[in-house]
């Protein structure tokens, strides 16, 4: 009589933090045994708590490159997520070696152990690549534009364009299945305002009733994604053949501009806090650049999963907000 075989794992890297947890949460609900690999810097096992009991669950509290069970865990897995990485610009400003060395090693372990076994993997970049570039919206095969090394703020822009550099040189070289994701502003419950995330940021001081902060004059847009959204791109991306070998951008092509989503906050809390406008030289080191706009041109993720984002800014905005942190 035979016996059946075991279940193939997921690994999900930064399976802890904001995005991980919530695409842990999601695999496990479609019945996916997971695995996460959190050294927990940034993320942590309370967003895991709703699943922690979960069987089909285990969690390695490590660094990715610091995993000595990795490459038995890689041998025994059905694909990989990579999210792992250094995230936020307080973050990056604070700790630039940290945030490169990060980016850098873990993606390199990760695509190592992968390798050896051909095992698919889904790396997180990120709309940073896109650098200072002052197009409407951006495509997957728009030229860069980077600002100078003096700037830490490109550091991170550079170490994630690295990382997808890194990636497709393993599938061309070695023949790893991988598809490049550039995430664009995701949001939603758990993200933490720790780092500069400015939707958590501003739902915290409307909370208090203190001034929400907007950097410059405001008219700056960025186009937010919930995470429910990004975590079903994610997974469409993963199980489409089409997309490997392919950088696809992520994200909701709608733009807000920061002015006005801090009007929504404290309209949608019912806040009576003002909002303040503080010049970038009073909340960034000399130099900081921002960018006017980040709009993602997302056809080519349309075509290779045929889906789009759809969860409205203000419902994003409200789940953020809820007690009860539904997704």
């Amino acid at each position: 009589m035979e016996t059946a075989k075991a279940q193939k794992h997921i690994i999900v890297t930064g399976g802890a933090g904001f995005i991980g947890s919530h695409l842990v949460e999601r695999l496990l609900a479609d019945g996916m045994a997971v695995v996460v690999i959190d050294d927990l810097s940034t993320g942590s096992l309370e967003n895991l708590r709703a699943v922690q009991d979960h069987p089909k669950l285990r969690v390695f509290q490590t660094r990715v490159s610091s995993c000595t069970e990795l490459p038995q865990l890689a041998a025994e897995a059905e694909s990989i997520y990579h999210l792992a990485a250094a995230v936020g610009v307080e973050l990056i400003l604070s700790s630039p070696i940290r945030s490169i060395q990060t980016n850098l090693h873990e993606t390199e372990a990760i695509l190592e152990a992968a390798s050896l076994h051909k095992v698919p993997v889904l790396l997180a970049s990120s709309s940073e690549v896109y650098g200072k570039s002052q197009k409407e919206s951006f495509s997957e095969d728009d030229d860069l534009l980077i600002g100078p090394p003096t700037h830490l703020r490109w550091s991170y822009a550079c170490s994630k364009l690295m990382d997808e550099f890194m990636a497709l040189a393993f599938a061309r070289e070695r023949g790893l299945p991988i598809v490049i994701a550039r995430l664009f502003n995701t949001v939603g419950p758990r993200q933490t305002g720790r780092y500069g995330m400015v939707l958590p940021r501003f739902i915290a001081a409307a909370r208090a009733g203190e001034p929400l902060r907007v950097y410059g004059d405001g008219k700056q847009t960025r186009c937010f994604c919930h995470v429910a959204d990004t975590v079903e791109a994610l997974i469409r991306l993963r199980n489409s053949r089409r997309a490997f070998g392919q950088t696809v951008n992520v994200g909701k092509d709608i733009e807000t501009s920061i002015l006005s989503l801090a009007r929504l906050v404290v309209e949608l809390l019912n806040s009576s806090s003002p909002i303040q406008l503080v010049p970038y030289a009073q909340a960034h080191p000399a130099g900081y650049e921002d960018l006017r706009g980040r709009r993602p041109n997302v056809s080519k993720l349309a075509d290779l999963t045929g889906w789009t984002s759809s969860i409205p800014l203000k419902t994003a905005i409200e789940r953020t907000a809820s007690p009860l942190g539904h997704g």
